[in-house]
């Protein structure tokens, strides 16, 4: 009898442990090339509609040629890495052609200003730009507004703002009194950055009377250029007072907190809207570290009565080309100061906020009299050191 041939075993079929392995490793592949993807196309995505501008802008000069040049012939992120060469190229060149064109007296031309989402300003549309395609660097500051509180700092940066060479931080860092302990790596990362030729600055008045700042900021680099905006010391402690009223209006009124006894008409030095007023005092800490020359004071009454002026004098502090001229301001009577006729940014007038010019309460004669006695002899002192008579007396 015949014996039929066995029939082949049948194929078992894979493990799904297996099967589950290849398909992990499949999704992990696919990932990959997908990450890989987004990264190498990431310089046209992000910064597209900024590119597009700059494309239109040079057809409109004759450039031609689609996006900067024709650089779409290229590998996307090739293409994207020379646009942005160009436009940086391109945006250098209009700002040294600008200052050039700024002769003294000359007005710079609008939209000359930073970025203040990213609490910078200053630097115009290179700046900006320049923040936002990731170029410049960020750098510690070479220039520092020191003090004091109530003086004009805000006004002193917002007017320095309009240079195309000043780039500065919105707020107030408070590194060297308050975040020290943070380091410098911490401190440079709050910087707008910049190219080269530009200043960075940052203002915190506080340091004025910090008793650690000084040895501080000497430490950072001891060639930091510092400015201390100085204003009539009652008039400041009235100003000082005032804000603290609109914050907090149960407080006791400014005579009580003047003297520490009232019947005697002895002063409360140790209430900080006073003692911020004893410029000298504080001013002897500061030379220990650094020299005079290295030091400007700014009068807070003449920033007010002649803005162009007192930046002329900051100008040339910094080493800048004077820029900012009298044909940047107006005087607004409602606020009773300066305002710019066009602002960091911007085409239109722009005026400090609600919380600058507040007017300031009805203070009895005899104590503005007392503290003007008072400062007298702290206020001679102070023009002896900075060999600046500011007419407070």
């Amino acid at each position: 009898m015949a014996v039929s041939a066995a029939a082949p075993p049948a194929a078992e079929p894979l493990p799904r442990s297996i099967f589950k392995k290849f398909l992990v490793m499949l999704c992990s592949l696919l990932m990959s090339l997908y990450v890989f993807y987004c990264l190498a196309d990431r310089c046209q995505t992000l910064p597209g509609p900024i590119i597009a501008a700059g494309a239109a802008s040079e057809e409109e000069e004759g450039g031609g040629g689609g996006y900067l040049g024709g650089s779409a012939e290229l590998p996307p992120w090739q293409a994207a890495a020379a646009r942005r060469k160009r436009l940086l190229q391109r945006l250098k060149q209009q700002q040294r052609r600008r200052r050039q064109e700024a002769a003294p007296g000359e007005e710079m031309p609008a939209g000359g200003g930073g970025n203040r989402a990213g609490g910078s300003g200053g630097g115009g549309t290179a700046g900006t730009l320049t923040l936002l395609l990731g170029e410049g660097t960020k750098r510690l500051p070479q220039a520092i507004i020191i003090g004091v509180k109530k003086g004009g700092t805000r006004a002193l940066l917002e007017f320095l703002r309009v240079h195309p060479d000043v780039r500065a931080v919105g707020a107030e860092p408070h590194f060297f009194d308050r975040n020290y302990e943070r380091g410098l790596a911490w401190y440079r990362d709050l910087m707008p950055r910049t190219l080269e030729g530009q200043i960075t600055m940052e203002k915190t008045p506080s340091y004025f009377v910090t008793k650690e700042a000084p040895a501080r900021i000497s430490s950072m680099a001891k060639g930091t250029k510092l400015i201390v905006v100085v204003r009539d010391p009652v008039t400041r402690a009235i100003s000082d007072y005032t804000q603290t009223l609109s914050k907090k209006p149960d407080i006791p009124t400014f005579e009580s907190l003047t003297f520490k006894n009232r019947t005697t008409g002895l002063i409360d030095t140790s209430w900080s809207a006073i003692q911020i007023g004893i410029y000298a005092k504080h001013l002897e800490n500061w030379l220990l570290h650094f020299p005079l020359g290295q030091i400007l004071f700014v009068s807070g009454e003449r920033l007010i009565s002649d803005p162009a002026g007192e930046l002329g004098r900051v100008q040339d502090f910094l080493g800048l080309k004077r820029i900012i001229t009298d044909k940047h301001f107006y005087f607004n009577k409602t606020k009773g100061f300066p305002c710019l006729k066009k602002a960091e940014g911007s085409s239109k007038p722009h005026c400090l906020g609600k919380t600058k010019g507040r007017t300031h309460p009805d203070i009895d004669q005899e104590v503005v009299q007392r503290l003007r006695d008072f400062y007298r002899p702290f206020n001679m002192k102070f023009y002896q050191m900075t060999g600046q008579d500011f007419g407070w007396d």
